[in-house]
């Protein structure tokens, strides 16, 4: 429980410095194609530190539960294939790069299907 409350504060603190980099340590560096790739990376991330907090909070009445054990080292996964590979993709331009991105999305699909399981099979 508390590690994935750390890991989840954690990304939710690198999302906003994140965010806050892009929107004004880049917006005169990178165009406009590759400060929206930037941005998106920037809301997954966002988006599932809030699900690694859900995480926390599920697996202090269900501690016992690998399925949310597992969402959560998922959605962890995920950001750092899905968000990282968009931020090494938008200071980069490397086009092949993209191709890491899927596999997160995939991570993250897991991860709230795992969740969903989960929930039906504890609560």
């Amino acid at each position: 429980m508390k590690t994935f409350i750390v890991i989840g504060a954690l990304n939710a603190f690198l999302a906003v410095a994140l965010g806050a980099f892009g929107a004004h340590g880049l917006k005169d560096k990178l165009d406009a194609h590759y400060l929206d790739i930037w941005k998106t990376g920037v809301q997954y991330q966002m988006f599932h530190a809030g699900g690694l907090l859900v995480i926390a909070l599920l697996l202090g009445k269900a501690a016992s539960s690998s399925l949310f054990t597992w969402s959560g080292w998922l959605m962890l996964i995920g950001i750092i294939l899905f968000s990282g590979s968009l931020y090494v993709l938008s200071l980069t331009k490397i086009g092949p790069l993209g191709a890491i991105t899927p596999i997160g999305g995939v991570c993250f699909l897991a991860a709230w299907i795992l969740m969903i399981i989960g929930a039906v099979k504890n609560f």
